[in-house]
This record gives C-alpha cells, sequence and structure tokens, in this order.
C-alpha cells in the first residue's frame, strides 16, 4: 500500500513539474518580445553613466542609492531604479577588466539560455535585493526602539541626517557574482586563465567564490547576511529548479541560437491549404478555405474546389 502511494506522490509530482514547465513557457511566449537584448552591454552603459557621476560630481550618488528611508519618507521613488547606475566599486585598470569580463559571461550566458530567461535571472536579483533592502529597512524600523542593532542600523540608514552608509552597501556588486556562479553552474568543465598564467577549470573558482560568501553570510551582521541573501536568491532559485542547468558548449549554444534565428526566417506559420491546388491563406490571402464534411479525413480546399472536387473516401486521394 505504501508503495502504491510513493507512486501516486511521484506521479503527482511529475505533473506539477511538467505544469510549471508548460506555464513557464506560455509566459515566454507572451512577454518574450519584451525582453532586453545584450542586457549585459545595458548593465555597462549604466555603470558608465554612474561613473561619470562619481568623477563630475561624487555627492550626487547618494542620491542615487537603494535607500528605503528615503523612499518612504520623503518618496523619492526614483531610487528604486536608480540605484542601478551606482558602481560596485571604483574605477581603475582591473575595473575594466572585471566589466570586460562581466560581459563575457553574460552574453554567453544570454547566448545559451535565451534573451528572456537571461533577463528574468537578472531582473529577479534587482527585485530580490530591493526587497531585501526593504525586508531590513522593516525590522530597523520596528525595533529601533527595543534592540541596539536595530538603533545602529537606524543610524546608518541616515535616520539622524548621517550619511546612508548602509543604503550603499545595496549595490549591484552580489548580482553580478550570481553572473558569475551561474556561468560556474552551466559550464562547470570550462577553462580559464586565472591572473592570465594559471589553467583551471571555471567550477573550481565558483566553488572558492561560494565558499568565499558562505563565510561572510556566516560571520557577518544582520545587515550583511540580507545583502548577501537577497543578491543571490535568483541563483539559488534558479538552479534548485534546474532551469541553469544546460549541457552544451559555449560554440554549440551559439550554433543553436544561429540556427533558431535561421528557422525562425525559414518558418511560414500556414493555417489553410488547399489539398487540390495547393494555395494558401499566407500565398493568397483574399481566398476563402473551408473543410469538408463529406470526405473521409481533414481536408479543406479553396473557395474554388470546394465545390467541384470530389469527396475523398478512405484511403483515396483528393482530386478534382
Amino acid at each position: 500500500m505504501q508503495s502504491n502511494e510513493l507512486i501516486f506522490f511521484v506521479r503527482a509530482l511529475c505533473a506539477d513539474g511538467s505544469k510549471f514547465m508548460k506555464s513557464s513557457g506560455s509566459f515566454e511566449r507572451r512577454f518574450g518580445k519584451y525582453a532586453i537584448k545584450n542586457l549585459s552591454l545595458v548593465l555597462i552603459i549604466c555603470y558608465g553613466v554612474g561613473y561619470i557621476f562619481q568623477w563630475m560630481y561624487p555627492a550626487f550618488l547618494s542620491y542615487l542609492f537603494l535607500n528605503p528611508y528615503e523612499i518612504v519618507y520623503h518618496g523619492q521613488i526614483w531610487r528604486l531604479v536608480t540605484w542601478l547606475i551606482v558602481p560596485p566599486s571604483g574605477f581603475d585598470f582591473f575595473t575594466l577588466l572585471m566589466l570586460y569580463f562581466y560581459y563575457s559571461l553574460g552574453t554567453t550566458l544570454e547566448r545559451t539560455w535565451g534573451t528572456y530567461r537571461y533577463n528574468v535571472y537578472i531582473f529577479s536579483g534587482v527585485l530580490f535585493t530591493i526587497l531585501g533592502a526593504f525586508l531590513l529597512f522593516a525590522y530597523t524600523l520596528i525595533f529601533k526602539e527595543s534592540s541596539q542593532t536595530a538603533a545602529q542600523l537606524w543610524v546608518l540608514w541616515g535616520g539622524f541626517g548621517t550619511f546612508p552608509y548602509l543604503a550603499a552597501m545595496f549595490s549591484t556588486f552580489y548580482v553580478n557574482m550570481s553572473i558569475f556562479l551561474a556561468f560556474a553552474g552551466t559550464y562547470p568543465n570550462m577553462q580559464v586563465m586565472l591572473f592570465f598564467m594559471i589553467p583551471i577549470k571555471i567550477r573550481i573558482l565558483g566553488i572558492i567564490y561560494g565558499a568565499l560568501l558562505v563565510f561572510q553570510f556566516l560571520t557577518g551582521t544582520i545587515a550583511d547576511k540580507i545583502i548577501i541573501a537577497a543578491s543571490l536568491m535568483n541563483f539559488i532559485v534558479f538552479f534548485i529548479t534546474g532551469r541553469g542547468k544546460v549541457h552544451m558548449s559555449p560554440k554549440q549554444a551559439k550554433r543553436r541560437q544561429e540556427f533558431r534565428r535561421e528557422v525562425k526566417k525559414t518558418t511560414r506559420s500556414t493555417r489553410h491549404k488547399c489539398a487540390i491546388c495547393g494555395r494558401t491563406d499566407e500565398t493568397n490571402p483574399e481566398l476563402q478555405f473551408r473543410f469538408c464534411s463529406k470526405c473521409a479525413g481533414n481536408y479543406e480546399y479553396c473557395e474554388d474546389h470546394i465545390f467541384t472536387h470530389t469527396h475523398v473516401k478512405t484511403n483515396d486521394n483528393p482530386q478534382l
């Protein structure tokens, strides 16, 4: 009896999983046209704008931070978007290398997963980061009178007119880190040159970075824990559900994308075709097409042959 119940549970779970995949596919068909192509380049351009502000008006960056205190108390809702252009670090030659590195990883993932899924991955990381900021602010607001930790966080949010150090911590640093972890999870056996000299498989780097993040999470403050967990939640969700697992090389992924583009160019969506003359609603949109109820099988005819054809019997071919 228990084995039958187990089999029933597994079948139900598989059915639910297939329904989920079908629903996600329907979302992609419906909203995929709104996905931003070459999203990694768009993010780098946003960083470029942020570095210009950092160079010309460094104090202005504080008005772009993701700061729930200013959003809730002063209505500065633009911060929900503008924090994306705040650079996660200073600008130097190493920054250029890192930007190029993340651009290469991001564009490869976009070719592998598709533009829609890559958009979902990045923007879910952005959304989780925003939710994490408001969650931490809610904790601060509720317990600032009874908890010394919350009272200190209130000061770090800029609650007494101080510089919002805590808001500055909510950047795209860990979102970029999630891109690297996603690449390591998708192509674990790919080899890269560490410091341009040491060959190493990218899964090893992923394990090292993952271990460092776990260490920072365990030893950090409550703010560190929420920032790390929120920013990397997209990676956790994406790979637990198996949506990031792809068993192909970047060259194979590129060839698949090129194949899909060519198929999309050459494929024609014909809904109606005359069984006699072969004309379709695409080649002759002015024609009307009807199915014949007296023919054996699903035979459709244009308006010129719907009344003049010989009715098809079993194992026959349509003819005039």
